[in-house]
């Protein structure tokens, strides 16, 4: 079933953003379920980072809405923005702990700056976050004595800690080994479902995020190429798609970056030889 704005979390309507003169997005429009999983793919430079960007305000569109719950971030006034960010947590690309805090106080960080709870209870908040991630054991350990897949869970932990409606993910699964990929998505897909959130992933892992996403969106070209279940992104003939979703070297991605015809290069270098 499509989303539909009763039930979406997460609307951009006509979203026109860029940096400069370079356009990034040229009149997105997408929807992104409440309850589920949401996977963003595509090409490196086709403007899923900036979505996320979009979404929590740090950038505003030049055009269009991007609403959270029926409001327009980009409108919204700073005591408004911040409050909707209270409701959303990112979990940054490898991890962005606090080097110089133990496990524990990366996870308490966000209770101790946005709400006024006891210590007693943030303790109890932070522990059962831990615990949902395994890692109620390592509460002691600093961001230097933990693996780079615990380091990701870790994080994970903090960005759940004020059970935000929205989860946000850059890249959650870069530079992981398999048996950390597969913990970090069963993770994901376990906690969305468990916790009732909405997820949005960032991902160029297409297998393990096609495996655990309900939504699928490509975007590309300052549009979106294709959009639906990961089964009707699969058998989409978009030839963009197409490459894309089978990791094609050729196609509208061309592997040669333009150049002038190689005899123009070389036609010349042969020293004389006859």
């Amino acid at each position: 079933m499509d989303p539909s704005p009763a039930t979406s979390l997460v609307e951009f309507r006509d979203v026109v953003f860029g940096y400069g003169d370079r356009a990034i997005l040229d009149g997105v429009s997408f929807l992104v379920p409440r309850g589920k999983v949401t996977a963003l793919m595509g090409a490196s430079g086709g403007g899923k980072t900036t979505v996320l960007r979009l979404i929590g305000g740090q950038v505003r569109a030049r055009r269009g809405e991007v609403l959270f719950d029926g409001h327009d971030v980009g409108r919204m006034p700073p005591d408004a923005l911040y409050a909707a960010r209270r409701r959303m947590g990112m979990l940054f690309q490898f991890g962005a702990l606090f080097t110089d805090m133990s496990v524990f106080d990366n996870v308490a960080f966000p209770l101790r700056e946005h709400t006024r709870l006891s210590e007693g209870l943030i303790r109890d908040i932070v522990l059962m976050k831990l615990d949902a991630v395994g890692l109620r054991g390592a509460r002691e350990l600093m961001p230097s004595e933990v693996s780079g897949g615990m380091a990701r869970r870790v994080a994970l932990a903090r960005a759940i800690a004020l059970d935000p409606d929205l989860v946000m993910y850059d890249e959650p699964f870069a530079g992981l080994d398999p048996i950390s990929l597969g913990t970090a998505a069963r993770l994901i897909r376990q906690l969305n479902d468990t916790l009732g959130l909405t997820s949005v992933i960032v991902s160029h892992d297409l297998e393990e995020t096609f495996r655990i996403a309900d939504h699928v969106i490509i975007l590309a070209n300052g549009g979106i190429a294709a959009q639906g279940s990961p089964d009707a992104v699969r058998a989409s003939a978009d030839p963009l798609v197409h490459q894309f979703v089978n990791a094609l070297p050729e196609g509208p991605v061309h592997f040669h970056y333009p150049a002038v015809a190689v005899e123009a290069d070389f036609g010349n270098s042969q020293g004389g030889r006859e």
